[in-house]
């Protein structure tokens, strides 16, 4: 099933239609239905992490690294870094500092289907 699919309880009941002659109708004839309210989602705990950069070794090349050695990353100095939810790309960012810690400014935020935007 892909990420895009989402069952909902009308989807999985069977009605006495099932075996009739006639074709179920279209999408497109079918009523709309109103839209979820999202926010018992509001409250749910999720991982935000920003993601500098990556490498890919082979498992000999990390088994010989030692104290001092240096790994190259496949990002340059000064581009955004990803921001993630739950290890999906939520947009891209900028490390700041707030009151002596870390933090992370917006310069692009992915659409994202739960909020409503892209399709």
């Amino acid at each position: 099933m892909s990420e895009d699919t989402l069952l909902l309880d009308d989807d999985l009941l069977l009605d006495d239609d099932l075996f009739a002659d006639e074709p179920a109708p279209k999408a497109a004839e079918a009523a709309p239905r109103a839209p979820r309210d999202m926010n018992f989602f509001s409250h749910l705990p999720v991982q935000v992490s920003l993601e500098l950069a990556s490498a890919e070794l082979s498992l000999g090349e990390l088994m010989g690294l030692g104290q001092g050695d240096i790994v190259a990353l496949d990002r340059m100095v000064g581009e955004p870094l990803d921001l993630r939810v739950n290890g999906t790309l939520l947009g891209r960012g900028e490390v700041v500092e707030v009151n002596g810690r870390y933090g992370v400014r917006l310069l692009e935020v992915e659409a994202s289907k739960l909020s409503g935007q892209g399709n």
